[in-house]
């Protein structure tokens, strides 16, 4: 039986390869973006695509009611979003803070708040969170995305407490510096490994984590950063 992924926020960068990753690995995909590339990619992965915004519920009821007539089940949600309100932690608004909100814990919620009783129901699914390294060591370069993802990490937790006897699993992949964006040296300098990571590095871990092999990983916060943060 075809596994069917959906990649939410798949347009481009992470999301995009995940969804690349996933279809060579023999999945079926769904992708969408708020941009339209997510539906065009989904269509040349031979899954479906979908144009509508994470921060939008309608939109994602949408999205998931078109897989359960495509493919008639989900097996893994993939969320990923864009970049939140940046900028000095004293100047950031009140509104700043509430987008942050939408973009890095509300998405995810949304999202698990619609698919839940269909992964309850077939006994079985994962949902991977693209997070942050600094969702536990905070840097000033991104307040919001730190702030609130640090909180996905609590609400990860407690749904997996409720669902994971259901046979349902929620963890959070933790990227560090990527080559999808523009190579910093005083970043590099930071990375034990001494560069950025490859997007396919991020994919791998995201479809690893994704499927059956990772039946036993559940409620993590996996830092796929190239020792940017350590473990104490």
């Amino acid at each position: 039986m075809t596994q069917t992924a959906l990649i939410i926020g798949g347009g481009s960068g992470i999301g995009a390869d995940a969804a690349r990753c996933l279809a060579d690995k023999g999945w079926t995909v769904g992708v969408m973006s708020s941009s339209g590339k997510g539906e065009a990619l989904g269509q040349d992965l031979g899954g479906f695509g979908f144009t509508g915004s994470n921060l939008i519920p309608a939109d994602l009821e949408a999205f998931v009611a078109k897989a359960m007539d495509q493919t008639g089940r989900i097996d893994a949600v993939i969320n990923n979003t864009g970049h939140g309100p940046k900028g000095d932690i004293d100047d950031l608004t009140d509104d700043d803070w509430h987008l942050g909100l939408d973009y890095y814990m509300l998405n995810v919620v949304r999202m698990t708040r619609i698919v839940t009783p269909i992964l309850r129901a077939q006994g079985a699914g994962s949902i991977v969170n693209i997070s942050t390294f600094a969702a536990f060591e905070p840097d000033p370069d991104f307040p919001t995305s730190a702030v609130f993802r640090a909180a996905l990490a609590g609400y990860t937790k407690l749904w997996i407490n409720k669902h994971a006897a259901a046979g349902l699993r929620m963890n959070n992949v933790l990227p560090g510096f990527i080559d999808s964006l523009p190579e910093k040296a005083d970043r590099v300098a930071r990375i034990p490994t001494g560069r950025y990571a490859k997007v396919k590095e991020l994919s791998e871990a995201i479809a690893f984590l994704a499927s059956d092999a990772a039946s036993y990983i559940n409620g993590q916060n996996i830092r796929v950063d190239g020792g940017l943060t350590h473990s104490v």
